[in-house]
């Protein structure tokens, strides 16, 4: 199984991703061969479920980043690919318990798991990589990687919470809607960078300034990914635009675009997400509205902010092609919105 990674590239040849893969891709191999392993049962629909997603050509964004840190810090083992497999196996069961709260059709351009094999079967695949994942963690022996990891799950788990109380919430705040991506999404990038460094036994400083890096750079992520489903760019998601607007979430663009609007635009909202009243033409409208109000521009601005907080993150870091390819993957989580 390859790492599949969308991503234009630019004429220096230095853009996106680039210089993050060509220093992680022997090691991302392994990490691969790791998943292939554990996904593995004798119960047939488990490895059905899980490569169903597992193979769909996510980007790896998160595993790669436990790797780039393990190496950045000088880390000569092997727990790392268990930690980076550990990593992904979380973010793959959070998918799965996501598209079944959020009732999704599709993931990643193709039905989604629940969609062939039902809700249960999805939440119980779901929990089988999350119970491998802990075995990764114990299997290397290190207290703080547990740590770091069953945190990150737990926090993982309260977003989702948030999420689900706040789905359909038109008086959602921003504020409000932080936290949740803060749960959600950033916490398992931030957990991912600074297990890299945990695992390597750097200095408490160098895995707070991973800790950050990842934070911030799964902030940016998900805004620029919130950005994206109300912009045309859907081919960059591998989902179609509006997948959030149909299934009633409340994004950041949404946000925005509801404190912006009058009292006939906020009825609107209201109808569309609130009551899950949709007629064919409102994506249209509500992309309109959300134009209007400089919604998708507001909510990129943000996006740059965290990624900026990001790259000082590394700034404790000496010059190295790894903090050079972090930086650059910040860059490539941004302007994938261009």
């Amino acid at each position: 199984m390859g790492v599949v990674v969308p991503f234009d590239s630019k004429e220096d040849g230095s853009s996106g991703l680039e210089p993050l893969l060509a220093l992680v891709t022997e090691d991302m191999a392994r990490v691969n061969e790791a998943i292939l392993a554990r996904a593995h049962s004798d119960v047939e629909m488990i490895p059905d479920v899980a490569h169903h997603l597992i193979d769909s050509g996510g980007k790896r964004l998160r595993p790669m980043l436990t790797v780039a840190a393990a190496q950045m810090c000088g880390y000569r083992g092997d727990h790392h690919i268990k930690l980076a497999a550990a990593v992904e196996f979380m973010h793959t069961a959070t998918l799965l318990h996501d598209d079944v709260v959020d009732e999704s059709e599709l993931r990643r351009g193709k039905k989604a798991a629940r969609m062939l094999w039902g809700n249960q079967a999805s939440v119980l695949v779901g929990d089988y990589l999350l119970g491998q994942a802990f075995k990764m963690m114990v299997e290397t022996r290190s207290l703080d990687a547990l740590r770091i990891l069953s945190h990150a799950a737990a926090v993982i788990a309260e977003g989702e919470v948030l999420q689900l109380a706040a789905q359909k919430d038109t008086s959602t705040t921003e504020d409000a809607y932080l936290r949740i991506i803060d749960a959600k999404t950033a916490a398992l990038f931030s957990a991912a960078g600074e297990v890299g460094a945990a695992i390597a036994e750097h200095p408490r400083a160098e895995q707070q300034a991973l800790q950050s890096y990842g934070r911030n750079l799964g902030l940016a992520f998900q805004l620029i990914d919130d950005a994206l489903d109300y912009s045309g760019k859907q081919a960059l998601l591998g989902k179609s635009v509006g997948d959030d607007f149909r299934e009633g979430k409340i994004t950041l663009p949404v946000v925005l675009a509801y404190r912006r609007g009058d009292e006939e635009e906020r009825a609107f909202w209201a109808r569309v997400l609130q009551d899950g009243q949709q007629a064919e033409d409102d994506l249209p409208h509500a992309i309109s509205l959300i134009e209007t109000h400089g919604a998708i521009d507001d909510t990129i601005e943000r996006a740059r902010h965290y990624g900026a907080i990001a790259r000082e993150a590394l700034a404790i870091f000496p010059d190295s092609d790894h903090k050079h390819a972090l930086v650059k993957a910040v860059d490539f989580c941004i302007d994938r919105a261009y």
